[in-house]
């Protein structure tokens, strides 16, 4: 398998303990290891790991001028490849991003939340437009409907 241009190489298969060693402190390193453990998920035919591990990495506590930022930007080309190339299955289960992006972002809680938010909608979008002609990943209608969800417009 082809390995996400956009995400640091690996050698071999990282493990859970990749991010959670970090614990509670979700900095450069956590922002880093992040990604690289997204890349070893890909790689492992784990589409939908590894956007859970860009989750993560998009949940660090950087401002957007962080150091790390200027070598590995927030992950949204990664995820974009990512959609771009598990859209047809052929590359392991991805499951459906868009729902998962709502989901995401009308749940979030903790820390820096707002800035999480808006994170989660801008991959949310992300993956409706990628996605939109390539199989069926529908938003959640009835959440919408029973929790009267209101989607922000794309930035």
């Amino acid at each position: 398998m082809q390995p996400c241009p956009f995400l640091p190489k690996v050698n071999g298969c990282l493990g859970v303990e990749t991010t959670r060693r970090h614990g509670a402190v979700r900095g450069e390193d956590f922002y880093l290891d992040a990604l690289r453990y997204a890349q070893s998920q890909w790689l492992s035919g784990k589409p939908a790991q590894a956007i859970l591990q860009l989750n993560k990495a998009l949940s660090a506590n950087l401002d957007d001028d962080a150091e790390i930022l200027r070598t590995w930007p927030w992950p949204y080309p990664a995820l974009e490849w990512i959609l771009e190339n598990a859209a047809d299955g052929s590359n392991g289960f991805m499951g459906n991003p868009v729902r998962h992006f709502q989901h995401l972002a009308t749940r979030m809680s903790g820390a820096r939340r707002e800035v999480r938010i808006e994170r989660a909608w801008k991959c949310f979008h992300i993956a409706r437009r990628v996605l939109q002609e390539k199989g069926d990943f529908p938003m959640d209608g009835r959440q919408m409907a029973r929790e009267g969800i209101f989607i922000p417009g794309a930035s």
